[in-house]
């Protein structure tokens, strides 16, 4: 697998059949579609469970470069009901902080070892998840220097490892607000980081042609699970959503450890 060169060196059809080629891609196809299912019944989650399974088959800058691609357009069916009830100031707040962020974020990625990657991977999503489990949560208002704060660690840590959603959601599942709108803020939130680490990643020269087709290649697999997951969706249930979450999470925490290799 070429991780580097001018993407300008290749057409569209050699592109397209590499990305094809790309070991393990019904695996990754599989594990966006649980992803995508997980986001659209919760608005958070895609990337703990996509991550942790893409860094068995692909280096740390096509894992984070794939997996942003299809976060960009495979929420795109359920942006028009989250821009409805979502807070835009509060979504603003995050996204400009995240922006000044991630190129540090992205400068570490480059530099990271596979295995390393895959370790820090794992263990951020079991970290969060035992920090969503245990029934923790911020139980005071989103100020102004809250926001900006957790946007700009979601933006170290999406640039990073692609990871920016854990602060935001930490911060947000404090149950001061109606489940709908903290989907919604998270879901746009996400939506605006990603196009960000996308194009610092191609500016930077850390992402070919090639693994931006990849994610272009799961994209309808991330997004049907999108919309399955958003008809599963219903705020009565709220409780077994993300108990269903945090298992699908886990399990593909602990599939990623290197020791199972």
């Amino acid at each position: 697998m070429d991780t580097g060169g001018d993407p300008c060196d290749h057409d569209g059809a050699d592109l397209l059949s590499g990305a094809l080629a790309t070991e393990g891609l019904v695996w990754l196809a599989l594990a966006v579609l649980v992803a995508g299912i997980v986001r659209g019944f919760t608005g958070f989650g895609s990337a703990l469970v996509y991550l942790p399974i893409a860094g068995i088959f692909l280096p740390p800058t096509w894992v984070v470069a794939t997996a942003v691609t299809f976060s960009i357009f495979g929420p795109l069916p359920l942006m028009p009901q989250a821009w409805q009830q979502a807070d835009k100031r509060e979504v603003a707040r995050l996204a400009i902080a995240a922006a000044a962020a991630i190129p540090l974020g992205v400068m570490l990625l480059a530099g990271l070892d596979p295995l390393v990657f895959r370790w820090v991977i794992s263990g951020v999503a079991v970290a969060t998840l035992l920090v969503l489990a245990s029934g923790w949560r911020y139980a005071g208002a989103v100020s102004a220097p809250l926001g900006l704060a957790t946007g700009f660690v979601s933006g170290l840590m999406g640039g990073f490892v692609g990871l920016p959603g854990p602060p935001a959601i930490l911060l947000y599942l404090s149950g001061q607000k109606k489940a709908a709108e903290i989907r919604a803020v998270i879901l746009l939130f996400l939506f605006t980081t990603d196009v960000v680490v996308l194009g610092v990643l191609w500016l930077q020269g850390l992402v070919t042609a090639e693994a931006f087709w990849v994610g272009v290649l799961l994209v309808p697999s991330y997004m049907a699970g999108g919309l399955i997951g958003k008809r599963l969706f219903d705020p009565t249930h709220e409780r077994l959503f993300r108990g269903v979450a945090y298992g699908i999470i886990l399990l593909a925490a602990v599939t990623g450890l290197p020791v199972f290799d």
